[in-house]
């Protein structure tokens, strides 16, 4: 190979590798270009639903929250933040079903003081009955519409022999939702703390047959309510579906199964009475009932033929009338046919 040649081969090998020392440095200094995430337009807060609330549902402070929602999809009907007054809502009750998630509309809710409110807050088939409690008796005034309470009977039963009177409590009805108290739906809140206070009625929501019971418990002793853990529903609810007690209907969709379960929870239960006796107590109260009133003893009667009757004795005729005569002395009952007459002992 000729001097030409070789400083020919040299010089492209060195315009090669400077045009891939450039090439490789372009490549690594360059930036990747940065992918900007669209941001959606950020709207104001609407009030949603926190969890399902089907009719009926009185609005709690856990059961709805202030959401960011886009701006183009708000409506005129929405609760938004800044503009609607929480304390207000406070105590409404649902007229239609909301969906988790699903913003709540003013013509949804029921205010107190609106015609058909406590006919709105009551289920399918339920009836409103009030009971007058005291600070002993309505769990000091920890009890708030929409909590679940059980109704318990003190009454005191006379003894009609010569032992103690019988002193018992039963629980006869459970799981029944508090619709008001006195003539409150609401929950009162300040500073972000619910007030407690005391009131003189509870509100209840039973089936007709247990109204009348709760009606004929007041004339019989004293009621009490015991209040309800919210972990105690889903319990109970989670044991009458593995019994078979609560059947889900076959081909329900998840709002439909949603709804069927809830309504499930929220039903008052009648029938699973328990009791405690003053004998479970204290050992110096009598543990059973007092036997019934004692009836007077029958004298046995003997028939005889001889007696002596009282100065007027009755005789029946065989016609059905009856005849009164004064007999002395001893007299001897003589029948024929259907006539019974006394004669005189020793006599015609």
């Amino acid at each position: 190979m000729d001097k030409k040649k070789l400083m020919l081969l040299l010089g492209a090998l060195v315009i090669a590798i400077g045009t891939a020392m450039a090439a490789r440095s372009l490549f690594v200094g360059a930036s990747a270009p940065k992918a900007e995430a669209a941001q959606a337009p950020k709207g104001p807060k609407v009030l949603v639903a926190q969890r399902a609330l089907p009719v009926g549902t009185i609005i709690t402070a856990d059961s709805v929250a202030f959401q960011e929602w886009p701006k183009d999809m708000v409506q005129d009907a929405y609760f938004i933040d800044g503009e609607a007054d929480m304390n207000k809502l406070l105590g409404t009750v649902v007229r239609y079903p909301i969906t988790a998630g699903q913003p709540v509309t003013q013509g949804g809710l029921v205010a107190p003081g609106d015609r058909g409110f406590l006919a709105a807050a009551l289920g399918a088939g339920m009836r409103a009955v009030t009971v007058p409690v005291s600070a002993k008796t309505g769990v000091g005034g920890f009890v708030f519409p929409g909590d679940h309470v059980d109704l318990m009977l003190t009454q005191t039963v006379p003894a009609t022999d010569t032992g103690q009177p019988l002193k018992a409590t039963e629980t006869f009805l459970r799981n029944v939702r508090v619709l008001a108290t006195d003539q409150s739906t609401e929950t009162t809140v300040e500073e972000g703390k619910t007030v407690v206070r005391a009131f003189q009625t509870v509100t209840l929501e039973v089936t007709p047959k247990i109204a009348e019971k709760i009606e004929v418990a007041q004339t019989i002793g004293t009621l009490s309510l015991s209040l309800r853990s919210l972990a105690d529903n889903q319990g109970e609810l989670d044991q009458a579906i593995a019994s078979g007690t609560v059947k889900v209907p076959a081909g329900a969709t998840k709002t439909q199964e949603a709804k069927f379960l809830s309504d499930a929870m929220n039903r008052p239960v009648d029938g699973s009475t328990t009791f405690v006796t003053g004998g479970d107590v204290s050992r110096f109260q009598r543990r059973t009932a007092p036997s019934q009133e004692p009836k007077a003893p029958q004298v046995p009667s003997f028939s005889s033929s001889f007696s002596r009757p009282s100065p007027a004795q009755a005789y029946s005729r065989g016609d059905g009338s009856t005849s009164v005569t004064t007999r002395s002395g001893s007299v001897v009952r003589v029948t024929r046919g259907k006539i019974t007459s006394a004669e005189p002992v020793g006599g015609n």
